[in-house]
């Protein structure tokens, strides 16, 4: 990390409708303090993040009635509709603050139990390679169904894996590879397969299982129990 600097993108203008109830996902409570700011807490205190950008959805009264400062948030701007949106909207908005060859370090809001030795992992071998992401490698059976949920047919799942979040590229690079995808009407769903569309080939770096996503009620109890577990180490 000598001479590199790296900074977090968080994404946080979802909705959150799987979860269920009033509260987007990213402010319900966990640990006494909300979902996001749990996340970005463990981000920017990782050795090597220079700072967080972060996006919120145009309006959130949730964000606004926290009220929430600290030297490390460099800035909020509004999302868009999808994430790639707010990953680009976060990216303009850091533009004259940022260069082009610093490293952004895009994570999920809802992803609280990060652990820093898998983000340093991650830092470590992403600016050695060029880029790269956390994952998971898939070790249930995996099948293919139809539209009435029958099965079609096992697929192989060697060489499967399941993404996580942080994604890590450059900052430039990133920057033009969603600005491309959006020009060329093409689906993105997170930060790496914009990457692969522009002709990169991001590192899969093995993460953890902790690393989950907040995504139904029961993530959120499985959470706070990963989470208080890492309060003493990280």
């Amino acid at each position: 990390m000598k001479n590199e600097r790296c900074w977090a993108v968080v994404p946080a203008a979802g909705v959150g409708r799987r979860m269920g109830g009033n509260v987007p996902k990213q402010y319900l409570e966990l640990a006494g303090e909300a979902v996001l700011v749990r996340t970005m807490e463990r981000l920017a205190s990782c050795p090597g993040i220079s700072g967080l950008f972060l996006g919120v959805s145009a309006g959130d009264s949730y964000w606004q009635e926290m009220s929430f400062s600290a030297p490390w948030l460099k800035s909020v701007c509004d999302g868009g509709t999808e994430r790639s949106d707010t990953v680009s909207r976060i990216l303009d908005d850091m533009a004259g603050v940022v260069e082009q060859n610093d490293w952004v370090l895009v994570h999920d809001a809802v992803r609280p139990c990060i652990s820093h030795k898998n983000i340093q992992q991650l830092m470590e071998l992403a600016i050695q390679t060029g880029g790269g992401l956390l994952g998971m490698p898939i070790t249930d059976t995996v099948k293919l169904v139809d539209d009435e949920n029958k099965v079609k047919k096992t697929v192989p799942r060697q060489g499967m894996w399941q993404a996580q979040t942080p994604q890590m590229f450059r900052y430039g690079e990133l920057r033009q590879a969603l600005l491309n995808a959006k020009n060329n009407g093409l689906i993105v769903t997170d930060e790496a397969s914009a990457m692969e569309y522009a002709g990169f080939y991001p590192l899969m770096v093995k993460g953890c299982s902790k690393n989950i996503k907040i995504t139904v009620p029961e993530d959120l109890q499985l959470a706070e129990v990963f989470f208080q577990g890492q309060e003493s180490g990280s």
